[in-house]
């Protein structure tokens, strides 16, 4: 059986024991909602966006990021680790010391490595997939890392330092950072275009979107956006990426060939990390104070709904 056809019965069979549906021939994706204050994921079925179940987890779940194969889910959860979730037993089965205060996961392309943004120990830890170990760990230069982002050739980790007013740029192969580069105040989400040519980063207190040319790892421009902007969502295709605006309850469109803003939309209270459906159809957003996560239609960007979800939404992960 190939890979696409297991990842199809895999999520047909955790419908089925969630929701105790009638196994179906195919299944939609799921979108993954960490709640923040629940300690809790609450999943999605993204045909008809409605929640089908939720995963205990452990205290503070945040980042998340799901295997190739669709059958884990990494979750950062408090005070220093990641749980590994098996998604058709909807279960934790391990638990991996990465840092303290672990907040945003991302997974490699190929599966091998999972990052791990460790807040109070300014580092990144390597979560090494099939060993379900700590490979490495990178101490960062800027101070309270939330987000660590590969690259899509798994070549490079860019690395969001809260107080640092940098990005840190870590060599995967060396396991080390090579350059930092300078943006605004309170970097955030990260997100590279598809052919990993450039890279855009959200800074939330200066309410702005960096954008970097990887190649020469410099900014090569700004887009003005809307107040404490910090989620980013790069879609499929690359010709669009989204930002939320916590600050203002919206998310941005970003035009990634003119890199400006062509429309804007309302959500909740406090949106924050975002993803979107295979297709780039849905853009999913978590809505931190509004315990809800807000569905958008990319191709007509406009709200279809938001969706109740545990507390505190905090991340959005689609598989």
């Amino acid at each position: 059986m190939n890979a696409k056809l297991n990842k199809v019965y895999a999520r047909a069979g955790m419908a089925l024991l969630l929701a105790g549906m009638a196994l179906p021939v195919a299944a939609a994706p799921f979108a993954y909602v960490s709640n923040e204050k629940s300690g809790t994921v609450s999943i999605v079925d993204t045909a008809n966006d409605s929640v089908i179940g939720e995963i205990p987890i452990g205290k503070e779940p945040r980042g998340m990021a799901v295997s190739n194969d669709g059958k884990r889910l990494y979750v950062s959860t408090q005070p220093d680790g990641v749980a590994v979730v098996d998604i058709p037993g909807s279960r934790v089965v391990a638990k991996i010391v990465t840092g303290r205060s672990p907040e945003a996961v991302d997974i490699a392309a190929d599966g091998r490595w999972v990052a791990v943004a460790d807040e109070e120990s300014n580092d990144v830890a390597v979560i090494d997939t099939a060993a379900l170990r700590r490979a490495f760990v990178v101490q960062t230069r800027g101070k309270n890392p939330e987000h660590a982002v590969f690259s899509p050739d798994a070549r490079w980790i860019y690395v969001g330092a809260e107080d640092g007013e940098v990005v840190d740029i870590i060599d995967v192969a060396a396991r080390k950072i090579v350059n930092s580069v300078k943006v605004g105040k309170r970097p955030r989400g990260i997100a590279f275009t598809p052919d990993g040519k450039r890279a855009y980063v959200a800074a939330e207190n200066s309410n702005t979107v960096y954008v970097l040319d990887v190649a020469r790892q410099e900014v090569i421009t700004t887009i003005a956006a809307g107040t404490r902007s910090n989620g980013l969502a790069m879609h499929p295709s690359g010709a669009r990426v989204y930002v939320s605006n916590g600050g203002d309850g919206t998310v941005s469109v970003i035009d990634t060939a003119a890199n400006k803003i062509t429309a804007t939309i309302e959500v909740g209270k406090r949106p924050w990390n975002m993803a979107l459906t295979p297709d780039g159809k849905k853009l999913y957003v978590a809505n931190g104070r509004s315990d809800s996560v807000s569905v958008i239609d990319t191709e007509k960007n406009a709200k279809l709904r938001d969706i109740p979800v545990g507390k505190m939404p905090w991340g959005v992960t689609v598989e």
